[in-house]
């Protein structure tokens, strides 16, 4: 092993974060969606939405009004799920009388950072969803992930009008049925119009995004990097003394481990970053804890979650975003690969 880490230059100044500032603008003026329903769906999920989000929702009411949440269904096999069904008002009329909000349509692998608001293909559990850097700002982009292949996320541009379209384009690529074709190409037309009109980039990696990946100062397992705050003197994250393919081997060997005694030999490289951590958080460089709390999450083994949850609502606590400790301490608690509908019953 490498030793304690060493500090990394850039990330986020945590002396200049102004939350109300940070994450992507709202765009494209309000939506016809009412400020109360707004107000109580951020009562919910305690997060701010971008405004593309209820643009969504008005696009797919007027392609199928007596059923928004499925207006993509035939077309592209995707459902809006967990905010949108309080748009919805699914929330009024389900007999689960405390429906968790921090786990509604969370996947295995979703870090806290993530919420899913549309679901795809059930087989690979294919899902789109925000990704923020803090719960206080608007998402940084739309990302995509595949729950039974891994938990890696895809970056699908800044709003959900380009992650559509981006899906509209690999589908109208796969199908040669013309009748489909036509079908797809008009909801095409109709998507990138509003879009358009809305002010929304179709790009998949907009300047923004770009902006954002020079100030990530680590990519972790899922591959969407953390953004930690850093500040002047480079105080704020140090790396782990492990590269990502390291310690995925350490992972694999405790996970395979072929007797518990064999197991505890090797976790030992595991307790040492603990310590190494502790000495990172008693010299204010949070994102280390953070990194390691993240990778270990995102390798998804039960034997893993006693150190998530020693390492990670702590992290989020030092970075100041207590909504996420409180997600990943529910997440770990009831982890699952299925029936992820909170307001099912």
């Amino acid at each position: 092993m490498a030793g304690r880490g060493k500090r990394k230059a850039g990330g986020r100044s945590s002396e200049t974060r102004n939350p109300a500032e940070d994450g992507k603008k709202n765009r494209g003026g309000e939506s016809d969606v009412s400020e109360d329903l707004q107000q109580e769906l951020q009562h919910l999920y305690q997060l701010p939405m971008p405004e593309d989000f209820y643009h969504l929702w008005q696009f797919c009411e007027e392609l199928n009004p007596g059923d928004p949440c499925d207006a993509l269904t035939s077309s592209l096999g995707l459902q809006l799920v967990g905010p949108y069904d309080i748009l919805a008002g699914k929330h009024k009329v389900t007999t689960n009388v405390e429906p968790n909000y921090f786990l509604h349509w969370r996947y295995f692998y979703d870090p806290p950072e993530f919420q899913t608001v549309i679901a795809g293909d059930s087989e690979t559990q294919y899902h789109l969803g925000y990704f923020r850097d803090t719960p206080d700002e608007l998402p940084a982009f739309v990302a995509a992930g595949e729950a039974k292949k891994g938990c890696s996320l895809l970056q699908m541009g800044d709003n959900l009008f380009c992650s559509l379209n981006l899906l509209l384009n690999r589908r109208l690529k796969e199908i040669s049925n013309k009748r489909q074709i036509s079908s797809l190409k008009e909801l095409e037309t109709k998507l990138t119009a509003m879009a358009k009109k809305l002010n929304y980039s179709l790009e998949q990696r907009t300047k923004g995004m770009k902006a954002r990946d020079r100030k990530v100062s680590t990519k972790t397992f899922h591959g969407a990097g953390l953004v930690v705050p850093i500040d002047k003197s480079g105080v704020g994250y140090r790396e782990l003394p492990e590269t990502d393919g390291s310690l995925k081997k350490i992972c694999k060997a405790i996970v395979e481990a072929p007797s518990d005694e064999a197991r505890i030999k090797a976790f030992a490289p595991i307790q040492e970053m603990i310590t190494y951590v502790q000495f990172a958080n008693d010299e204010c460089d949070y994102g280390m804890g953070y990194e390691l709390g993240i990778d270990l999450f995102c390798y998804g083994s039960h034997y893993f979650h006693k150190v998530v949850r020693q390492l990670l609502p702590l992290a989020y606590k030092l970075l100041k975003s207590h909504l996420f400790a409180e997600i990943v301490e529910a997440h770990i608690a009831k982890r699952k690969w299925d029936d992820l509908d909170q307001l099912k019953g």
